[in-house]
């Protein structure tokens, strides 16, 4: 009699703990109907427990199983063949219609004789947790718009400097130079100040000094009349003609040639041009703005560019801080970008994990704000999860060195594990450091991936990580 009520108690127990679980939680017979349901699984689901009783888990419509359809014969159906499933995020479709987000996790139960006599599942509702995440994508949002300046993106003190400058400048009509290493963003700097100034309705006209010949830049500038050379069919208006009223911007100026600087020159001491092959002066009416990646005061110390240009050009100088200098910028420039490629792909990429941005931050970015924004489209490329990991980026930006901290622990920095070191023990620890990527696995031990799979058929290892 004392037995029967210790169980009776502990039945009862059991199931009041169970009904006060914040997780949902139903169990399968061996039939793969369902014969309990906790109180969470009503929450969830909307059905209550005797709707819910007798049913297969398939009137759920989990929208990722085993199979796309759910089997009506248990004998068929994955998770009895597998024995369990792996933790994923999916859909069930609520009583009223609408689906739930929730994390399924599904095992099979057996007795003593490891006969199954059933299946236990457990459902967590995420849609607390994904509103949590559209608040935060939103508050990013919103930052990326507080620290944005006409699609230049900035919090550090560097580039709140910059932005100041690009107001005073486009206030004035001041001749700007912007100086800043390559993919800084100079060309983003000089629309700036041309769309927030008085000449914002005119046009603006680009021209990188660096691509073309002393003779073609001379005839891009400054036009042409016809028969002015072999090939000049017709009279051209030049750019600074074509920018009447507006804006041109020359970018790579320390690249032009000294013939070039003294047409340039005469150009802001008169705001007079002659078109190639006629003696014609033509009033122009313009803003120049210019832009080099070099040390102009270093060329004009060494002769390679005027200095009386050099003073009219740098009436009003802006430089942009390179990229390495102001990290604190990167995980807004990130979340920016992400946005940007989901918008021109159709992805639905989230966002970035933990380790890949660190790598992203440990890495010294040679080719700037350009070069980030090359990274996260190249691993666009490659994510097929929500989040960009560290296997998506470049090449050569992970081969920065990067460790977790989790490793250094156990393996020093300046220190492979050798082969000779290698253990069945270690090679787990290791694998599960990399959350059982073996190619990030074998790259830290220094082992061929294929060498990797022999050491872990040799001692047993699964080659997915374990439940």
């Amino acid at each position: 009699m004392e037995k029967k009520t210790h169980s009776i108690w502990h039945s009862r127990f059991l199931n009041q703990a169970i009904d006060s679980m914040a997780e949902g939680m139903f169990t399968l017979n061996n039939e793969g109907r369902i014969s309990s349901w906790n109180k969470a699984m009503e929450h969830i689901t909307g059905y209550g427990v005797d709707e819910a009783l007798g049913q297969p888990c398939g009137f759920l419509n989990f929208n990722r199983c085993f199979g796309r359809v759910c089997p009506t014969n248990i004998s068929e159906c994955g998770l009895f063949k597998h024995g369990a499933t792996e933790i994923k995020e999916c859909f069930l479709r609520h009583k009223n219609g609408h689906d739930v987000p929730v994390i399924k996790n599904a095992r099979v139960v057996r007795d003593e004789d490891d006969v199954t006599i059933g299946a236990v599942e457990t459902v967590t509702d995420l849609t607390e947790l994904n509103k949590a995440r559209t608040r935060a994508e939103e508050a990013l949002r919103r930052l990326s718009e507080i620290y944005q300046f006409h699609n230049i993106i900035g919090k550090s003190r560097n580039m709140q400097e910059v932005f100041i400058a690009i107001k005073a400048a486009a206030a004035s009509e001041a001749a700007v130079l912007i100086q800043g290493e390559s993919g800084t963003g100079k060309e983003l700097v000089a629309g700036a100040i041309h769309h927030h100034s008085e000449r914002a309705g005119k046009p603006m006209m680009i021209v990188n000094c660096s691509a073309l010949s002393e003779s073609l830049l001379e005839s891009e500038l400054f036009g042409h009349v016809k028969g002015a050379f072999t090939g000049a069919h017709r009279d051209r208006a030049g750019r600074f003609e074509q920018a009447s009223g507006g804006t041109i911007f020359l970018d790579e100026i320390g690249e032009i040639s000294p013939f070039i600087q003294v047409k340039l020159l005469r150009v802001l001491q008169e705001r007079e041009i002659e078109r190639v092959g006629e003696s014609k002066r033509r009033k122009i009416d313009i803003r120049i703005i210019t832009a080099t990646q070099q040390d102009l005061y270093d060329l004009v110390g060494r002769g390679h560019f005027r200095d009386d240009l050099y003073y009219r050009l740098k009436v009003f100088p802006i430089h942009l801080p390179p990229l390495r200098k102001r990290k604190e910028d990167i995980p807004l420039l990130v979340n920016h970008f992400i946005r940007h490629f989901n918008q021109r792909t159709g992805s639905k990429i989230q966002n970035i994990t933990q380790n890949a941005m660190r790598v992203i931050m440990d890495y010294a970015w040679p080719g700037n704000v350009r070069e980030l924004e090359n990274a996260i489209e190249h691993a666009f490329v490659l994510c097929t999860a929500d989040q960009i990991d560290i296997f998506d980026l470049p090449v050569e930006i992970r081969r920065t060195g990067y460790h977790p901290a989790s490793l250094l622990n156990s393996i020093s920095k300046n220190k492979r594990v050798s082969q000779g070191d290698l253990s069945r023990e270690r090679l787990i620890d290791v694998l599960h450091e990399c959350a059982w990527n073996k190619a990030e696995a074998s790259r830290r031990i220094g082992l061929n991936r294929t060498v990797l799979w022999r050491y872990m058929k040799k001692w047993s290892i699964p080659l997915k990580k374990p439940q």
